[in-house]
């Protein structure tokens, strides 16, 4: 198994995964349905979306920098990569949790769902097998 390439594509899932982010705010017409909300917390909606967002961009960047080092079993290694898999862990839960079925009403809405969760799942496997595997 080559497991900097898979944590280096990875990199790249994780990323694509912003795009799938990028239209929620549209698809969940966020912009009416916070509108009733208090100033305050619509500010720390989008932040919240911000830091997750952020997230992402971290972990998607940092194993496309450094996959070999990821894949080295080295003490930070292990730290970022049981990071990233608890990160994909929890919200891989989180869609069991999440009631996203009135918003499902095209098929590319739903393949797309599918899609992330198998994306999530994969995540959460690959980074906790990284996280323990023995170099």
């Amino acid at each position: 198994m080559n497991l900097p390439l898979l944590i280096r594509l990875a990199g790249i899932g994780q990323l694509s995964v912003l795009v799938a982010s990028a239209l929620v705010p549209d698809q969940l017409d966020w912009k009416n349905r916070f509108a009733a909300l208090p100033r305050l917390l619509r500010q720390m909606y989008w932040t919240y979306g911000g830091y997750v967002g952020l997230a992402i961009i971290f972990n998607g960047t940092v194993c496309l920098a450094a996959p070999d080092e990821l894949a080295g079993g080295g003490r930070l290694a292990r730290i970022v990569c049981g990071y990233i898999a608890v990160f994909w862990g929890v919200r891989l839960i989180l869609q069991a949790v999440f009631d996203v079925k009135p918003y499902l009403t095209k098929w590319w809405l739903t393949a797309g769902y599918y899609l992330l969760t198998v994306l999530f799942a994969a995540f959460t496997v690959l980074f906790s097998f990284a996280t323990f595997h023995s170099v």
